[in-house]
């Protein structure tokens, strides 16, 4: 069960744990899987928590260190 190539993206690591929690969650996995299934998903989450980390830092680069509210709305 375990998945031993690193994510290439946020958005797949994302996926992979998505997967993760629905198989956990809705079978009667064998203990042995289960503990494989959480130690993936444990390094996915530091995976995906680092990516972000990243990125946070990027945008404060970027904004000079201001905060900024971030506006989605493109008429504006």
């Amino acid at each position: 069960m375990k998945k031993n190539a690193a994510p290439k993206s946020f958005e797949e690591a994302v996926k992979r744990l998505e997967v993760l929690t629905q198989a956990m969650q809705s079978s009667d996995m064998p203990l042995e899987d289960a503990l494989a299934a959480y130690q993936e998903g444990n390094g996915l989450v530091q995976y995906c928590q680092n990516k972000l980390a990243e990125v946070e830092q990027k945008l404060q680069v970027l904004d000079a260190g201001e905060v900024k509210e971030l506006n989605l709305d493109p008429s504006e």
